[in-house]
């Protein structure tokens, strides 16, 4: 079946219309002559590739972080999860019979720690890291598995160190699977993290401010070993989180030129009823607000996150890519925005996830405030 969408805006003020036909685009033309059903006149609204959240928690079963895909996901017009290390090699089966039921597409970083998020320092204990595992899991679950992922904070790790993501570094190489390391509160420290950093690896939560371990030295200037990281290929996630984004950091980042990559919000049930994430459109609001442009933002949740996953048919327009689809509108605004450490600004743009096309299925999103 041929379905068109009609007058749909993209990032560029272009007006088109996008002609998809067995749930991939056929062809995106300022008025189409092809013959089909019209599921919707877009007028008024921006369309893009189906938003991509990079870091998310969508295995609902271990509290807190934790949530359900579809809640956290098309609902709030992210067309594409992907979990961050909330299953382990013991669990995956069960996240993955989730996953599959779930309308968004749900995708995994897989815990380097077999428990998962079982608890929440699954790297004290050196022997649930099993290659065995892990290697079982993603030849399992190939599509599914888009990488390994390791929390690399004081509180995780406990004594082990730098050493959980050493063992971590030999699967990756091993798999040729990217890998994705939360970092936070020292030991260990980023430098040290950093030098086991790959390309094609990301770093999350890259605008925190813990501890005197995030990016700048103390003398405001940003910390070589990142540099050299990002000049390697290493990719930068915001990750905000519940305690993993400062407005003071990304700011400084931005005066130095030191860009985010993809902007995953980090959410789970509690971060997205209480805040301060609440939602991929209000992390987006925030860096309008930091003075990024439309286009900087919505290519950090389409475009990016697609090549960071290999997958680049779920971030495009190009003729052939998956028919997903966010439509949305961006409104003035003097809406209070705060990151995660209570800092507040105004945002003058607010971006509202207006509908999605997912599934071959176009789907009007609730309204809220």
């Amino acid at each position: 079946m041929v379905q068109i969408v009609k007058n749909a805006t993209l990032v560029n003020g272009t007006t088109v219309d996008i002609v998809i036909e067995n749930q991939r685009i056929v062809e995106v033309v300022k008025k189409t002559t092809v013959q089909g059903e019209v599921i919707v006149d877009a007028a008024g609204m921006y369309v893009s590739p189906g938003w991509i959240d990079l870091h998310t928690h969508a295995f609902p079963k271990y509290k807190p972080y934790c949530a359900i895909p579809d809640q956290i996901g098309y609902t709030t017009g992210v067309t594409t999860i992907v979990d961050a290390g909330s299953s382990g090699a013991n669990n995956v089966d069960e996240f993955y019979q989730i996953a599959k039921a779930a309308t968004t597409r749900v995708l995994a970083f897989l815990n380097i720690s077999r428990i998962g998020l079982m608890r929440q320092d699954e790297l004290s204990d050196l022997s649930n890291l099993s290659f065995d595992a892990i290697q079982q899991a993603v030849e399992k679950y190939p599509q599914f598995i888009v990488g390994l992922k390791a929390r690399m904070s004081a509180s995780v790790v406990c004594g082990n160190g730098i050493q959980p993501l050493i063992i971590a570094e030999t699967f990756r190489n091993k798999l040729a699977l990217p890998l994705m390391v939360h970092v936070g509160t020292a030991p260990p420290e980023l430098n040290e993290v950093l030098s086991y950093m790959k390309k094609g690896d990301i770093l999350t939560h890259c605008y925190h401010e813990k501890e005197n371990n995030h990016i700048f030295r103390e003398d405001g200037s940003v910390k070589p070993s990142l540099l050299e990281a990002i000049d390697r290929g290493v990719y930068l996630d915001v990750g905000h989180g519940s305690s993993s984004f400062s407005f003071e950091i990304a700011q400084k980042a931005k005066q130095q030129g030191v860009y985010f990559d993809s902007l995953g919000t980090d959410i789970y049930q509690n971060n997205q009823k209480n805040g301060p994430v609440y939602n991929m459109e209000t992390t987006l609001s925030k860096f309008l607000a930091l003075g990024y442009s439309l286009k900087q933002v919505i290519e950090a949740v389409t475009t990016k996150p697609a090549e960071i996953l290999s997958k680049p048919e779920l971030g495009s327009l190009q003729p052939g890519s998956i028919a997903d689809l966010t439509f949305f509108t961006v409104k003035e605004s003097s809406k209070k925005l705060t990151d995660s450490f209570g800092t507040s600004i105004h945002g003058e743009s607010l971006i509202k996830a207006e509908a999605v096309i997912i599934g071959g299925n176009y789907i009007e999103l609730e309204k809220s405030d």
